[in-house]
């Protein structure tokens, strides 16, 4: 029993190796981009529209109007960002409850580099709304002695971003795992159809809090106004 799929070698050639974590997170970016291709390639706009066109669209429209609440506009890019953030975490969740499939986001490194895509993505959408210079500034409120620690605070955070996801999954798969060896069937399968429900609410929060965060870079404007 494994704990991360990293530790699972699927090809290895000289110095390049293929562990489970990269396989698997190829295998849901394939199965996302074939599904997103099957289901906009004949898109309607219709009254009537196909049921996979309209279950898509029910899902991106739910997961825009909750961005909006958070964030309270719109940014170019910022949703479409957030958006496949969401989807991600949720189909590999999904797919963890598949025999033999290793949920990428069991897998420490990939949780960390999602957490990187959040931290690269906060000053970069608050640089691009509110300008190098207030969004530098923000950084060293109220003082500029607290600059080190509004640094360490944002790494730290992200740090936290990762590691929650990680643990939560990775949890989740280890108890379903011990439970399905010493007890009878039935009540694996019952925890894991609760893992389905936490990993669909965990890849909730997560692109809840990733809005939060970069809405955070965002805010020097709104102080900026006050004065």
């Amino acid at each position: 029993m494994e704990i991360s799929p990293d530790n699972l070698i699927c090809w290895s050639y000289g110095p390049v190796t293929l562990n489970a974590t990269i396989v698997f997170t190829w295998l849901v970016m394939g199965i996302m981009t074939l599904c997103s291709w099957l289901v906009t390639r004949n898109l309607s706009t219709e009254v009537c529209i196909p049921p996979w066109q309209n279950f898509l669209e029910s899902i991106v429209e739910g997961i825009h109007r909750q961005l909006r609440e958070i964030l309270g506009y719109e940014i170019r890019g910022l949703y479409s960002f957030l958006t496949t953030l969401f989807l991600f975490i949720a189909v590999s969740n999904l797919l963890g409850a598949v025999p033999g499939f290793q949920s990428p986001t069991g897998s420490l490194s990939t949780t960390i580099a999602l957490a990187v895509c959040v931290l690269l993505a906060t000053p970069l959408y608050g640089i691009a709304r509110v300008g190098f210079f207030p969004y530098f500034l923000n950084y060293m409120r109220p003082t500029p002695i607290m600059l080190p620690f509004n640094i360490m605070g944002e790494l730290s955070r992200t740090m936290a971003l990762a590691v929650r996801l990680f643990g939560n999954v990775m949890s989740g798969s280890m108890i379903s795992a011990v439970l399905l060896i010493v007890i009878p069937l039935i009540f694996p399968v019952l925890l894991q159809l609760l893992g389905l429900l936490t990993g669909m609410i965990q890849a909730y929060i997560f692109t809840v809090l990733a809005a939060i965060y970069i809405r955070a870079g965002m805010e020097v404007e709104q102080k900026r106004k006050t004065f």
